[in-house]
Formats: C-alpha cells, sequence, structure tokens
C-alpha cells in the first residue's frame, strides 16, 4: 500500500494561481472511499484548504495535475478543458513495434457495466486521441498519446482497441513485460520468483501546455521510478540495434 505523499513530495511548479503537482501510482485523485482522506486533493487541502482539483488520472496511472489554488483559478481551468485548450500528453510502452507520426485514433467509448471503457459505435460518445512514436525497441514500442476528448480510460482503450495494449494493463489485454523474455541468461535466485519490469499500467501523464492569466504554462512531470526503470531495462535489453 502506497504511502500518504507529503506535498512537498508532490509538487514540481507554482505560482499565485496554479499549483502542479506529480501524481504517484496508487494514488486516486479524489476520495477514495476505500481509504479516507487518502488521496492527491486532500494531500493539497491540507496546506491550501480552498484548492480544487481541476482534472483527474486514473489510480494506477502517474504524472501531472493541476490544482487551482482559488475559485478565479478555477473557473479559468474549467473554461480551458471545457473548449479543449489544453495540451495533454501522455507517455506509454506498449507491447509490439508501432511506427506512428500523430496518427488518429478515433473511436466512440461508453463505459460498461465492469467500470471498463469500450469501443461502442452505436452508443459511445466521440473520443480521439493522436499518437506518435518516440522509441521503437524488439518488442515494444514508448509512445506519446494526446487525447483531444477527455473519455474514462481513454488512452487505455484506444490503444488496446488498434491492437497494441499499454503494458502490464492486464484489464485491457496488456501483459506484464517480464525481464526474462528479454535478457539472455536470465535468472532469479534460488527462493524468488521474477517479478515484472512494471507491474502497474505502464502510462504516465507526461505534460501540460495552455494559456491562462496571460501567461503560457509548460510544465513537465519527471518519470516516477518504475516508468524509468522500466524505459532503462528497454534501452538496455530490447534496443533494435542489439
Amino acid at each position: 500500500m502506497p504511502r500518504l505523499p507529503e506535498l512537498s513530495d508532490l509538487c514540481i511548479f507554482e505560482d499565485e494561481h496554479l499549483l502542479f503537482i506529480n501524481k504517484p501510482s496508487g494514488i486516486s485523485s479524489l476520495e477514495d472511499r476505500n481509504r479516507p482522506g487518502v488521496s492527491v486533493l486532500a494531500t493539497v487541502r491540507r496546506q491550501l484548504p480552498e484548492a480544487q482539483l481541476c482534472h483527474r488520472l486514473d489510480k494506477e496511472t502517474t504524472g501531472i495535475l493541476v490544482v487551482a489554488k482559488h475559485n478565479e483559478a478555477y473557473r479559468e481551468m474549467a473554461m480551458l478543458f471545457e473548449a479543449r485548450k489544453v495540451s495533454k500528453h501522455y507517455h506509454a510502452v506498449v507491447a509490439g513495434q508501432l511506427s506512428a507520426d500523430h496518427m488518429e485514433i478515433k473511436l466512440p467509448l461508453a463505459v460498461g457495466g465492469n467500470g471498463l471503457a469500450r469501443v461502442d459505435k452505436r452508443e459511445g460518445k466521440q473520443a480521439i486521441t493522436y499518437i506518435t512514436t518516440l522509441k521503437s525497441y524488439s518488442h515494444y514500442t514508448l509512445l506519446m498519446c494526446e487525447p483531444v476528448t477527455g473519455r474514462l480510460h481513454q488512452i487505455r482503450a484506444h490503444l488496446a482497441a488498434v491492437h497494441f495494449p499499454i503494458a502490464a494493463d492486464e484489464a485491457y489485454g496488456g501483459k506484464i513485460p517480464m525481464l526474462s523474455e528479454l535478457k539472455k541468461k536470465f535468472k532469479t535466485g534460488k527462493s524468488d520468483t521474477e517479478g515484472g519490469m512494471i507491474k502497474r499500467v505502464a502510462l504516465h501523464a507526461h505534460g501540460l501546455s495552455f494559456t491562462a492569466f496571460e501567461k503560457d504554462y509548460s510544465v513537465v512531470a519527471p518519470y516516477p521510478k518504475d516508468f524509468d526503470v522500466l524505459v532503462k531495462l528497454l534501452d538496455r535489453y530490447d534496443s533494435t540495434n542489439a
């Protein structure tokens, strides 16, 4: 169970209007009924009681979240998100080799009774994601994903729908990536069983860009340790030049 974070651990940039934080995996954006008081918003409000979260990320997803410090900032950000004037960039590791340059995935999504998103061309809501290859490996691809709309699990469902599920996203068909599949003569200790190179959905909200309060914002959230380790292992053991 992840520890309760401190705001100082999460903050990557702030000014008089907005606070940008790097959300860890395993912590809900808003109130978690299974763990009262353990959420990003609860952490922020311990120091900023009037703060409001401007958007959210899935519990397992890491990365950038923007928090409004006062009501005027919240109204401004709500209008920007509604008008789709906030540029969102996610990084994802997917299984397979995919060469894409701002490729559009335009598939309507609906939420099923199991709480998962699915492509539904009759009743689904419009959903658009653009994807660009950042690094190609022998068995995996590091992608940049730019969701235009903000549907539940949009990136996860869209990538699964085009047969490139996110690594370790078992809910959408992704498999846990194993180092033994890439590294020659891989061995575990006698009493050990192999864990995955990453054990949660390999998706990270990397950056946000927008203009507000007559100022241009462009903020990046560094990779968390598990995502950084995954990419470094792929660099070392799954390079196409190996």
